[in-house]
């Protein structure tokens, strides 16, 4: 049974677009379930693991470079000292250049007072990185930790 318009001559042939919205439909879940499975992911980070009780007995290495960045006579610069050295702010980059270039690891601790602003400590770390200092890690005070703690 079919029907027919006002003339003669055969039907236009028709474009069939189920089979068209369907394929787009599988094809919009697809492509939402792969950005739903992408983790967005952050910096990698080197967790500090707790000490074994078995290596107390061996002491710590000499050649640790520990920069502090201790309360100084202005809240702008506060006083750095490279282990036991004092270093005045703006030889603070020649200074580690010098002591890491005799030096294969390339590693470098930083560690503040409590009442110094972060602004100061992210100062060093950006001379340490111009310096070229692979690897920089921040220590804080375990005493002054448990007191907080209490």
């Amino acid at each position: 049974m079919s029907f027919s318009t006002a003339g003669s001559g055969p039907s236009a042939p028709q474009m069939n677009v189920t089979p068209l919205i369907d394929v787009l439909l599988v094809l919009l879940i697809i492509f939402m379930l792969v950005v739903i499975q992408e983790k967005p992911k952050g910096f990698d980070a080197q967790i500090p693991q707790e000490p074994n009780p078995k290596d107390h007995s061996v002491p710590p290495p000499d050649r640790t470079i520990i920069i502090q960045v201790k309360d100084g006579k202005t809240p702008d610069h506060p006083d750095i000292r490279i282990n036991d050295e004092t270093v005045a702010w703006s030889h603070l980059h020649q200074r580690l250049v010098d002591i890491f270039a005799i030096r294969v690891e390339r590693i470098a601790f930083v560690k503040a007072d409590d009442d110094i602003d972060f602004e100061q400590v992210a100062n060093v770390i950006d001379v340490t990185h111009s310096a070229r200092i692979d690897r920089i890690g921040l220590l804080h005070d375990e005493s002054a930790s448990a007191q907080h703690h209490r």
